[in-house]
């Protein structure tokens, strides 16, 4: 009981301090003193408070807001930053705590990038610019100045050059310093996106009625010179195949009249059976004249003499 006691009393009197905290002592709300080693650490009790203070990075989400570029024309820019506190005294003055902290330090980091958009171009702002990829594949790359610095990584120095400057000024002097300003995204407002979005959609149904246009176009120019070769190789194959039939008709008749030349008896006779063959058929009844030549090989082998 009597340890319970004494531990009791001495939780009025001592306090330990963290390594990773700042802690200051008020009587009454005013400032006593302030201790920033880790370690056991006492306190008059009762009148005496105790605040503490992170001595670590601390992250504040800055809310998102619409922000004109240069060429007035809306971006929603969420953002983050990091501070330190570096004076718990003016922090304690100034800020009171670190709720009321991160809405003052948003507030003046709003406005530094507000100020750096108004004054840069939607793809400095953006940070990048799309790369067709041999392959084809569209890739998005950091934009650099000629220095090689991102661009998108300059305008943020910019936000927190500004910013420090507004938060250490005498009018403010907040006892803290900002590491670090992040812009995470800067996107077209909902009614402007949807309006982006109708607009490139349009844009493509263009070229693609324009792709389909010349598609269109050089398949008749295509199919044309088809048509037209095929023509020409058409009418140029009949001219040789004309050619060829007359050249053979022509050899057919030379040496036919050759032939002719040699016996003409024996063709008549030959050109007689023929006819035999085509006009006499099965119980076939023929009337010839007395004169005709075909009668003169059916009454006598011998070839007739005119």
């Amino acid at each position: 009981m009597f340890l319970v006691v004494a531990a009791l009393l001495a939780s009025q009197f001592v306090f330990i301090i963290d390594q990773t905290q700042y802690a200051v002592v008020t009587r009454f709300g005013e400032l006593q003193r302030i201790y920033t080693t880790p370690g056991l650490k006492t306190k008059l009790a009762v009148v005496e408070q105790i605040t503490r203070f992170d001595k670590r990075l601390l992250r504040v989400d800055v809310r998102t807001e619409p922000m004109p570029d240069r060429d007035a024309q809306f971006l929603e820019i969420d953002a983050y930053l990091r501070y330190r506190i570096t004076d718990p005294k003016k922090f304690l003055l100034r800020l009171r705590d670190e709720f009321t902290a991160q809405g003052r330090i948003a507030n003046i980091v709003i406005s530094e990038i507000r100020r750096v958009v108004a004054a840069s171009d939607r793809a400095d702002i953006i940070g990048g610019i799309s790369e067709t990829q041999p392959d084809g594949t569209v890739i998005v790359v950091a934009k650099k100045d000629p220095n090689g610095v991102a661009i998108r990584e300059a305008l943020t120095q910019l936000v927190l050059k500004g910013a420090n400057a507004a938060v250490q000024s005498e009018d403010n002097d907040f006892g803290i310093m900002i590491t670090d300003v992040r812009i995470k995204a800067a996107d077209f407002p909902t009614a402007v996106e949807q309006r982006v979005y109708n607009r490139m959609t349009t844009e493509r149904a263009v070229q693609a009625q324009k792709l389909r246009a010349e598609g269109e176009e050089q398949n008749l120019t295509i199919t044309a010179n088809v048509d037209r070769m095929v023509t020409i190789i058409q009418a140029e194959a009949d001219k040789t195949s004309n050619e060829l039939r007359g050249q053979g008709e022509a050899k057919a008749i030379s040496l036919f009249a050759e032939a002719l030349g040699q016996d003409p008896e024996f063709y008549a006779f030959r050109r007689s059976l023929e006819a035999y063959t085509t006009s006499l058929a099965n119980d076939t009844t023929v009337v010839l004249s007395s004169d005709s030549d075909l009668f003169a090989y059916l009454q006598s082998p011998d070839v007739p003499t005119k």
